[in-house]
């Protein structure tokens, strides 16, 4: 079903609404007024003067739906965009619609509750006018509502109610809402908790809300865990401050590009599990390990779904349904036609055996008529010659042997009649026996055709496990592999850092001993330095000479003028460098 189609359903019951008359014709100006309110509500440019144009020649009568659709569709839905709220737009036309066949006082459940059946009725049903809801997906509904609630399934009940479901071709939707109104299928319950029920199918059939539940975020920035609402719709996680929707903190974008993995404990958090989106990655834990796989699984289908383009599974639900339904027809179909054949034909073996009847009859009355005028002929002969006895004894000897051969003949004749009428009561019973074999025939197709269905139902539920499990298995052996390919690098790494530290470790022994002999050598140096100043101290005293200066200048410590000059200083620093550099190379 198309965006036109889902319009179309909506837009049909405002239009019936405004069929006071149930006609099939509404006023121009009525028109006006709903088209200019369609257009508002899909936030379309409304042309007042189009409708006008459309109907010029009809101005002082009433316009009729036929006369509408041609309007509608090229001014109003081709240019309709995926750009408008279809939840406001429902609700204009729920209120026009509601205002003329709901009645509130008769009412349990509350106006948003009635607006919420109404929607899922325009979703659960078929594309067919006027709109009504079959009994296979009254089933599904009421299923749907009995396992929200907790409360188990009444199929015996509702297959009774099934039945006037069929006569009368289906549900309206206002029929629809009195009969959940009337919880005759959620007996015990409060009002409360159909209500959660409603607005929970609602969420998963109207709003494409997938799951939903509380878990624990980390924060991009400050890196801290709070507990969010998160709503998983076929492109995008949803998180909330809390389960009332009022408060959006942000949504998680998805596409073909994204994936979610699962991630071991850490920062004291368990079930975590990552989703890594086209711009950024986001931490997730959950409260258990059955719903981080249920999150984990949830959001791995909906990518899936988005690589193959496919719709949301409650969508392509019902389009199985609607297939099965067809399908069940024509097998139905199928099977009147063969019934028909097969009635033909029995028909056809009727008139066969009637005309076999009929020719046994006119057998048996043709012997009849014979006997009649054998007999005749006999009385005939026997007061002939009953003067003649004595004269013509040869011939009557002649004449009872011939009357006794007629007889045997008769006897035959009689006895092949009978033989006849005992093989048409044979074919009678045979005929019975062969529509009671064919109708055990069918019984037993019919159980065979459901045992198969429902064995490869259950086979495809196996392969999807078995699936599932392969999947869980690949991931657990992706993440040993990375693991044991991480200890492998860090164990590489570690031998790589002791082979370094080694290294250095000889390089500071080398270092050691190269400062000791350098020190030795300062030390003897020293020595000599002393020894040598203690003989000039002996030979000239405390008397120093003068001597004309330098023209460098001379370097001044706290003890007077050096005896050397900052060229010298440099030259010996310079020196000195590359010795201490010389053990290091």
């Amino acid at each position: 079903m198309g965006l036109r189609e889902e319009l179309l359903k909506a837009i049909w019951h405002a239009f019936t609404a405004l069929d006071v008359d149930k006609c099939g014709k509404v006023s121009k100006s009525q028109l006006k007024v709903l088209s200019h309110n369609l257009c508002t509500v899909l936030k379309i440019p409304h042309d007042p003067v189009a409708l006008e144009e459309h109907f010029r020649d009809d101005d002082e009568g009433p316009v009729s739906n036929q006369g509408y659709m041609p309007y509608l569709n090229k001014f109003i839905l081709d240019k309709v965009q995926d750009k408008f709220d279809k939840i406001e737009f429902n609700r204009m036309c729920w209120t026009l619609a509601a205002r003329k066949n709901l009645i509130k006082n008769a009412l349990s459940v509350d106006n948003e509750d009635a607006f919420k059946i109404w929607c899922i009725f325009n979703f659960l049903t078929e594309d067919k006018y006027p709109l009504t809801i079959v009994a296979e997906e009254v089933e599904y509904l009421l299923k749907k509502l009995s396992d929200v609630m907790g409360r188990g399934w009444q199929q015996e009940q509702f297959e009774q109610y099934k039945a006037s479901i069929c006569n009368k071709n289906g549900l309206s939707a206002w029929e629809l809402i009195g009969l959940i109104n009337s919880r005759q299928f959620c007996k015990g319950m409060d009002q409360q908790t159909v209500s959660v029920a409603i607005n929970e199918v609602y969420q998963e059939l109207i709003l494409d809300v997938l799951k939903q539940g509380y878990m624990w975020k980390k924060g991009h920035k400050r890196k801290n865990w709070t507990e969010r609402w998160f709503v998983l719709k076929p492109n995008v996680v949803s998180y909330y401050v809390s389960e009332d929707l009022n408060e959006k903190k942000g949504d998680i974008i998805l596409d073909d590009s994204c994936c979610v993995e699962s991630l071991p404990e850490k920062d004291g958090k368990k079930c975590l599990f990552l989703v890594k989106s086209f711009d950024r990655t986001y931490e997730i834990s959950a409260s258990d390990k059955k719903k981080k796989q249920e999150w984990i699984q949830a959001i791995q289908v909906a990518i899936n779904q988005l690589k193959m383009r496919s719709p949301s599974p409650h969508v392509e639900a019902r389009e199985k349904r609607y297939e099965m339904r067809q399908k069940l027809l024509a097998e139905q179909e199928e099977i009147e036609r063969q019934m028909k054949e097969l009635q033909m034909a029995n028909e056809s073996k009727q008139q066969e055996l009637e005309t076999v009847r009929k020719q046994l009859s006119e057998a048996a009355t043709r012997a009849s008529e014979e006997e009649k005028r054998r007999l005749q002929t006999q009385i005939e002969l026997q007061n002939k010659f009953s003067t003649e006895l004595e004269r013509e004894k040869l011939v009557r000897q002649q004449m009872e042997e011939q009357v006794a051969q007629k007889s045997f003949e008769l006897e035959q004749y009689l006895q092949r009649v009978h033989e006849l009428e005992e093989m048409y009561e044979q074919l009678q019973g045979a005929l019975e026996d062969e529509k009671q074999a064919r109708q055990d025939e069918e019984t037993v197709r019919k159980l065979q055709a459901r045992l198969l269905e429902e064995e490869s139902k259950k086979r495809a539920e196996l392969e999807n496990l078995h699936l599932q499990q392969q999947k869980t298995i690949q991931v657990t052996e992706k993440e040993k592999q990375e693991l044991e390919y991480q200890r492998i690098l860090k164990e590489r790494a570690l031998q790589v850092a002791m082979h370094q530290l080694d290294q250095l470790e000889s390089e500071r022994k080398e270092a050691l001993e190269q400062y000791w002999k350098v020190q030795k050598k300062l030390d003897d140096a020293a020595n000599k330095t002393k020894s040598w100043r203690d003989k000039v101290a002996h030979q000239e005293g405390l008397l120093r000479l003068i001597q004309p200066g330098g023209k460098t200048p001379h370097l001044i410590t706290n003890w007077g003028p050096a005896t050397f000059t900052e060229a010298e200083l440099e030259l010996r620093e310079k020196t000195w460098q590359e010795q201490k550099n010389s053990p290091a190379q």
